[in-house]
């Protein structure tokens, strides 16, 4: 039967493997209109602290990861830092997430759902201000702790 076609595997079986640190960091970039930016910054969201809500959501996405995610495994989380740094000159901000774990598999999905969701939450938060706002570049940063070594991408 073609791989596309197999039922679903289950979980990945991870029994075996060592218990290490896991280190995952993704970011993602928030790109506003600049009166939306404005806004933003300067506090004037009738739905109160933007920022500060988006971390919290990005915190909480990267909890709720296995929910969210099948087949994601559930993992206790020792660390989850979320910043929103505002760009100025591009009217965006720069939403970076970092997990760490000691576990048998990566923190990876975590790292990257707690970007989507910070993104997600500014965008609702602010869309009052229009719609033309564009969620870009979430990807995964770095990667450590597992077999498969290192992985650095600036």
């Amino acid at each position: 039967m073609p791989s596309n076609k197999r039922p679903c595997g289950g979980m990945a079986d991870i029994s075996s493997k060592d218990v290490t640190v896991r280190r995952a960091v993704a970011q993602g970039v928030m790109t506003l209109s600049p009166a939306a930016f404005k806004a933003l910054i300067t506090g004037r969201s009738p739905k109160g602290n933007v920022l500060e809500t988006a971390r919290i959501a990005g915190i909480m996405a990267a909890k709720s990861t296995p929910v969210l995610i099948p087949l994601c495994h559930p993992l206790a989380l020792e660390k989850v830092k979320l910043e929103c740094a505002p760009l100025k000159n591009k009217h965006a901000v720069l939403v970076t997430a970092e997990v760490l774990c000691s576990g048998k598999t990566g923190v990876e999905m975590e790292a990257l759902a707690a970007v989507s969701a910070a993104c997600l939450t500014i965008y609702d938060m602010m869309k009052w201000a229009g719609q033309d706002m564009v969620i870009s570049g979430i990807r995964l940063t770095h990667k450590s702790g597992g077999k498969s070594g290192a992985f650095d991408q600036g």
